[in-house]
């Protein structure tokens, strides 16, 4: 399995801890948020990753040769960045999307149940994973399904037909990469695509019937936006040590 994490951008929400960084080096217990995300993945055993990368793009290429070695973590540069949302860093990277893989936000924090979930969810072209709460707002990418179709993903969904949101996390498989692919040619001939999110593309392809979900409901993850979010992530991060000391301290049978 092929992952392929986006991180071009600078956090400008996160600023001033994001002047000189861009937000996926920004540390959480001690460790940046990319290496967190590409350490669950290789609990996953997923060793194909790649990361798009756009503001002070040599730092996080420095950190992930020192971390993992040359070459190792393959990087892309969308030199648009600061101009751009990230369906153009999708577009930048169109050409690793020739077989299975998973789509990444570079700010979403997760443990590696969820991923594994998302491999062991009913086989569909597109997978989106989600997660269930009481309420949303309006930052919140919601999903709109019908059973565990999804029909629409958006950031404007009525509140009577919200049933989850994407918690920026998509698996590909079969015709999914090529659905994908040809779903950001056809937005590249919008002149508005620029500022447009990938999961634009989600929403147009989803009225073919091709798009499921995944609900990760109770395990934990969290999107790093506001400084708020840090904390919290901090937060999810302990209880995740916590819960691994308690299954080391369990006798073996």
């Amino acid at each position: 399995m092929k992952v392929i994490i986006l991180s071009a951008g600078q956090g400008k929400r996160l600023l001033p801890m994001t002047a000189t960084l861009p937000k996926c080096l920004l540390t959480v217990r001690g460790k940046t948020i990319v290496e967190w995300q590409i350490d669950e993945l290789h609990k996953c055993g997923i060793e194909d990753i790649t990361v798009v990368v756009g503001y002070n793009a040599d730092k996080v290429e420095n950190l992930l040769q020192r971390r993992y070695g040359s070459n190792k973590i393959r990087t892309c540069r969308n030199p648009d960045y600061a101009t751009t949302d990230n369906l153009i860093s999708c577009w930048m990277v169109r050409e690793e999307m020739t077989e299975d893989f998973i789509l990444l936000n570079g700010d979403t924090l997760f443990e590696a149940p969820i991923v594994e979930s998302l491999l062991n969810s009913p086989a569909a072209p597109i997978t989106v994973t989600i997660n269930l709460k009481d309420a949303y707002d309006t930052d919140d990418m919601k999903v709109s399904l019908e059973g565990n179709r999804l029909v629409h993903v958006g950031k404007d969904i009525p509140q009577d037909k919200i049933h989850g949101e994407s918690i920026g996390m998509i698996l590909f498989r079969g015709s999914g990469p090529m659905l994908f692919r040809n779903g950001l040619e056809k937005a590249r001939e919008d002149q508005s695509c620029s500022r447009r999110w990938f999961l634009s593309v989600i929403d147009e392809i989803a009225g073919q019937g091709t798009v499921s979900t995944c609900s990760i409901k109770g395990l934990a993850w969290c999107e790093i936006d506001f400084p708020a979010d840090l904390q919290q992530a901090e937060r999810i991060v302990a209880a995740h040590f916590h819960r691994q000391e308690e299954m080391e301290a369990l006798p073996v049978s």
